[in-house]
């Protein structure tokens, strides 16, 4: 966690790029290597993979870094700046011609590339960015070149990209952590953030449900084995989805905030360098490959692509733009416990746990609208309309975010009124979709939810949004228009009697509120609550808004964004990150015996081809609306002709 040295960087052949520069040293691990086993991806050719390490050099003086907590308490160089290491993963084409232009940075979550799972539909996470697999090969044949930023100093050596910030020694002060374990074992041994400065003063506390008060009941107990790890002792009467936290004095904060700058200074220094230093020019002195860049987060990551919006960090200590646009999936109106003091910025609010941290406050939608709480006026755009530097945004959700992270707010004021969205903004909502899924999930149970967890995956419709995004970058060409839940429309709604009456369904739990929370102290305390609203469903449980995919307009199935916590697992609760799905009934008479209002398969598609059909019909509409690509729309159309269902009777 703490900056690198010199003497660690000598481990490749330092390239100086010309002052002043924000990267002043990108130090590559070896030359760049044929990624992929070298296979070639339509006009885009073979790809090489790059990786290496940035050293920053910000100065804290400069008006556009003054926000970054704790910087002026951080070491200096003899030049008076604060120096940080990123470490960095490029994927270019090999001939740097036959690439699109475009610089396509996603922010690493925890530390790991997920593009590849999202976009390309990789089994797993890092594999695209390792260059060991391309899965459908799809953003390399579009010609992207891709980088990845370690941004998260919070993360062990080895535990993914990383950014290696000052540590401002000396400083202490309270710091929060909260387990939520979702088994039983104990005693259970676990790290801490930051250090201990001692024991003296730590508490720990256990409840039941988020909206309990905190106990201390007997058996409950813990012991620092060294300043970075905590035993705690679980006592009876509490099951697996107990929350415990534990609050102490920490000491040495790490400059997180300078996450955003590493950001922001790589992509300038990929984008717009012409030193030799620069892996995107191909000489000294020459333009790099690149002249549009893109920053793309998902979930965790997505979460800081409309924080780094909402700090300023869209422009470089030169004034310019860095992203001419942002994709941020899966982010609900959170943002990310990055630029504070004793930061966390792994902590993720779910509607059982983590829920006060300050990751998820007010302002919550791009624009300027006011806090009726607090009597603030607030937006993630304010910063950048200032400056000039504004970025066209895509936010897509999943039906996920607007039951675990009050997406509502995104198109609602604080009091749950309708907003529009501003010109250069499009959110989508991924119809019925759970947080994440991957191509090859398939529906299945886990032990903390109640019911079968959703598989849906969201690759589909997202390449074809990102194509829309790279028009609307390149050539001025309007995307879709948003296709997002709107209470002026009737599709967003109170919580209450949502559901047709589904036995199968069963409660439907509690989502997760909005809160305005008070973190200056601690334990934090809750001031208030905001208005937050749910998709209006179908008679099916299916929402009615969104970008419908044919699962969700030609169903087998219902599909839901939440399910509830499992009994021995805080019943009550929500599953964080997950959904539900309850497949039809195959027959009328096998739904009637279940009391199932839905209708069967065979009552939905009677003849042979009935479904097959549906399914290409629906998918050919999503084509000529410009949410779904024509390969994607044929390879649903092939996986419904070979379904079960393209040879039903009745």
């Amino acid at each position: 966690m703490r900056i690198l040295t010199a003497g660690l960087l000598a481990a490749g052949v330092a390239m100086a790029a010309p002052a002043p520069a924000e990267v002043i040293r990108f130090v590559p691990e070896g030359a760049a290597t044929p990624a992929f086993g070298g296979e070639a991806f339509g006009a885009a050719g073979g790809y090489v993979r790059i990786a290496g390490k940035a050293t920053l050099s910000v100065d804290p003086d400069d008006p556009r870094n003054r926000l970054i907590a704790d910087l002026e308490l951080a070491p200096r160089t003899a030049s008076g700046r604060v120096e940080a290491v990123a470490e960095v993963v490029i994927l270019r084409p090999a001939d740097p011609a036959r690439g699109n232009g475009t610089l396509l940075l996603e922010v690493p979550n925890r530390g790991r590339e997920i593009l590849g799972q999202l976009m390309d539909d990789t089994a797993a996470a890092n594999a695209l960015a390792a260059g060991t697999a391309a899965g459908n090969g799809h953003l390399l044949r579009q010609g992207y070149t891709l980088a990845w930023v370690g941004w998260q100093a919070d993360l062990p050596p080895g535990g993914g990209l990383r950014l290696a910030a000052p540590v401002v020694p000396g400083v202490t002060g309270p710091s929060r952590e909260e387990f939520l374990f979702d088994h039983r074992q104990s005693p259970v041994t676990v790290p801490l953030t930051y250090p201990a400065a001692g024991p003296e003063g730590a508490t720990l506390t256990v409840r039941a449900q988020a909206g309990d008060a905190r106990q201390t009941p007997p058996g409950l107990g813990f012991r620092f084995l060294d300043p970075q790890r905590v035993e705690i002792t679980r006592p009876e009467g509490f099951d697996a989805g107990a929350l415990y936290e534990l609050i102490y004095t920490a000491r040495d904060p790490v400059v997180q905030g300078l996450a955003f700058a590493a950001v922001r200074d790589v992509a300038t220094f990929l984008r717009r360098d012409r030193s030799e230093a620069n892996p995107l020019a191909a000489a000294a002195g020459a333009r790099p490959a690149v002249d549009r860049a893109v920053l793309a987060g998902i979930s965790q990551s997505g979460r800081f692509v409309r924080d780094y919006l909402y700090q300023g960090f869209n422009e470089d200590e030169a004034g310019r733009q860095v992203f001419d646009a942002m994709l941020a999936h899966i982010p609900g109106t959170r943002r990310t416990f990055t630029n504070a003091r004793f930061a966390q910025p792994s902590r993720n609010p779910t509607p059982h746990g983590d829920r006060l941290y300050p990751a998820d406050q007010f302002p919550f939608t791009y624009a300027v609208t006011e806090d009726h709480l607090s009597g603030r006026r607030d937006g993630l755009l304010l910063r950048c309309r200032l400056t000039g530097t504004c970025p066209r945004i895509m936010q897509t959700d999943s039906e996920y975010e607007f039951w675990g992270a009050r997406a509502s707010l995104l198109v609602t004021d604080t009091r749950g009124r309708h907003l529009d969205l501003p010109p250069e903004v499009r959110a989508y909502l991924m119809t019925g979709h759970p947080h994440f899924a991957a191509a090859q999930a398939v529906a299945g149970r886990i032990d903390r939810c109640a019911l079968p967890v959703n598989p849906l995956h969201a690759g589909g419709p997202m390449r074809a949004l990102l194509a829309a995004l790279e028009a609307w970058t390149r050539d001025g060409v309007e995307p879709p228009a948003s296709r997002y839940p709107m209470r002026r429309d009737g599709t967003l709604l109170p919580a209450a009697g949502l559901y047709p009456a589904i036995p199968a369904l069963g409660d439907q739990g509690a989502h997760g509120p909005a809160q305005w929370v008070d973190a200056s102290v601690q334990p934090p305390v809750v001031k208030g609550e905001y208005a937050v609203l749910l998709p209006r469903v179908d008679p099916d449980g299916n929402a009615v808004a969104g970008l419908r995919s044919p699962a969700i307009e030609v169903p087998k199935a219902t599909y839901t964004g939440w399910n509830p916590r499992a009994a021995g697992f805080a019943p009550g609760a929500l599953c964080y990150n997950t959904g539900a799905v309850l497949p039809f009934a195959a027959t009328r008479a096998e739904r009637e015996a279940a009391g199932d209002p839905r209708p069967s398969l065979a009552e939905r598609y009677p003849g042979p081809g009935d479904y097959a059909a549906a399914v290409e019909a629906a998918a050919a509409r999503l084509v000529a609306e410009r949410l779904l690509l024509p390969e994607d729309a044929a390879a649903m159309g092939r996986a419904a002709a070979a379904d079960r269902l393209a040879r039903l009777r009745p």
